[in-house]
């Protein structure tokens, strides 16, 4: 019993902030368009750090397609601009999707 209390604590911890990330895609409506793991309107999450993997100024151009939006990237659909989110928001949500494999 004490083992699987300690295996599902360490579960938790794992996913807590994943799940802290995507709450704030939730919140900022980012999951109208996009999912973790599939298409939607816009490319999956993980898709978006597969193509940028590895390059050191994605988080902070993503960020700024976030509050701006941006085009020609993914296909004939754009990406609205998103007044809503705030700079810091939208570097921390840059880098969840980042983190994504």
């Amino acid at each position: 019993m004490k083992r699987a209390l300690l295996i599902m604590a360490a579960m938790a911890t794992l996913s807590a902030p994943v799940m802290a990330d995507q709450a704030l895609a939730t919140t900022k409506n980012c999951m109208a368009c996009h999912a973790v793991d599939k298409k939607l309107v816009g490319p999956s999450y993980k898709d978006i750090a597969k193509k940028y993997a590895g390059d050191a100024k994605a988080a902070d151009m993503l960020a700024e397609k976030i509050v701006k939006g941006g085009s020609g990237v993914w296909g004939a659909i754009p990406m609205p601009a998103n007044a809503q989110v705030n700079a810091a928001d939208a570097k921390k949500l840059a880098t969840w999707v980042l983190s994504l494999k």
